[in-house]
């Protein structure tokens, strides 16, 4: 039986968790998942004195994982009841989980002692779970102290089976928005699952970066990448405002741009999954535009003649301001089942009809808002 302690503790979101743990000053919260959040609270609000850190720690030797790679053995704690550890015993194409045990920067020495070993896949697209998480661990870090992002909404996340995530896009410097949509399906949901988001042509042509987008779980902007997600039954993150929204000048602010010509809902409905809207407000103020330029445009295709921009962003800071964020995601609409030919007029309702309970909830989100910080 679980007392009223706990019985708070488990009804309460991530992002009450990380509040209440920010205010009783734990160590360690944002390399901790919902349950150890749970289980560190739990143990300082009942003998505040005795709490020393974060309940999780490695599970004991004989609890270690039994693979082996040559003469070396793999040594990550094992799942609950298994003989395998989650590199080796789970599906890490979908769902997240510590792969170390605990999550932390801490933790990366054993992870970049499995990518040295390499006795693990990665996926078709590229995906390779122990780079992956390590992103997590950065991500987190931005998500819970620096943006410190609040979600509603979180149980409108698809628990299994595929989903398009439609939302807003900005950020003129940088994909902030991206990175906390990832981290906020990562961390919210009861069943936390990976989002793989598509990118623009850019991140599929920068040395390093196209390779770190890729390992991390990113896919590149083509119907095969997309439909691929769609039909492992992966959740499939996506930005139809395109460089159109990303690039907008700051009295656009939070001003919803066409949805492109309805791609991500033509996908969808050839896969059947539902689409799930979501509003993010505090992308627009981390890297504030003071104009957008035609010319400066000109010069980016000149070295990247594939990249579709027209109005290339001036920003004012390249270090992003700690603007306070919020993610809502809003009731998925169903599109029907799976259709080899989607209705093109079907098709445009749907975009627009996401796009506007984007924009709704977007005028809602920031009508209540007091202060960006």
């Amino acid at each position: 039986m679980m007392t009223n302690l706990e019985q708070t503790l488990a009804n309460m979101t991530k992002a009450e968790l990380m509040t209440l743990a920010r205010a009783a000053g734990l160590t360690g919260r944002s390399s901790m998942t919902r349950d150890q959040l749970r289980a560190a609270l739990a143990d300082h609000l009942a003998a505040p004195r005795s709490h020393t850190g974060p309940s999780a720690g490695p599970q004991p030797a004989d609890e270690r994982c039994s693979r082996r790679a040559g003469d070396h053995r793999c040594g990550l704690p094992a799942l609950s009841g298994g003989e395998l550890c989650a590199l080796h015993g789970a599906d890490l194409r979908d769902e997240v989980q510590p792969i170390a045990g605990r999550l932390g920067f801490d933790q990366w020495p054993a992870l970049l002692r499995q990518l040295r070993l390499a006795t693990y896949d990665t996926d078709p697209l590229g995906l390779d779970p122990v780079i992956a998480e390590m992103a997590w661990h950065v991500a987190n870090l931005m998500y819970h102290d620096y943006f410190r992002v609040t979600v509603s909404g979180a149980q409108h996340v698809p628990a299994a089976g595929a989903g398009v995530l439609a939302a807003n896009h900005a950020g003129a410097a940088l994909p902030w928005d991206a990175l906390m949509l990832s981290a906020a399906v990562a961390n919210e949901p009861d069943v936390p699952r990976r989002l793989r988001l598509i990118g623009t042509e850019i991140f599929n042509m920068l040395p390093f970066v196209s390779h770190l987008y890729r390992k991390s779980g990113g896919a590149y902007a083509s119907r095969s990448d997309a439909m691929w997600i769609l039909d492992q039954g992966y959740l499939l993150g996506v930005f139809p405002e395109g460089v159109a929204g990303f690039q907008k000048a700051q009295k656009q602010a939070y001003q919803t741009q066409r949805f492109g010509r309805g791609g991500f809902a033509d996908l969808a409905m050839r896969a059947g999954a539902p689409i799930v809207p979501v509003a993010i407000v505090g992308s627009e103020e981390t890297h504030p535009v003071v104009f957008t330029s035609a010319r400066l445009a000109r010069l980016v295709r000149l070295v990247f003649p594939e990249q579709r921009v027209d109005e290339l962003a001036v920003w004012l800071n390249l270090i992003p301001l700690p603007v306070k964020w919020h993610i809502e995601f809003l009731e998925p609409i169903d599109v029907g089942a799976a259709t080899d030919r989607p209705d093109r007029l079907a098709v445009l309702e749907i975009a627009e009809e996401v796009r506007s309970r984007v924009q709704a909830a977007l005028d809602r989100l920031v009508s209540q808002r007091r202060s960006i910080f």
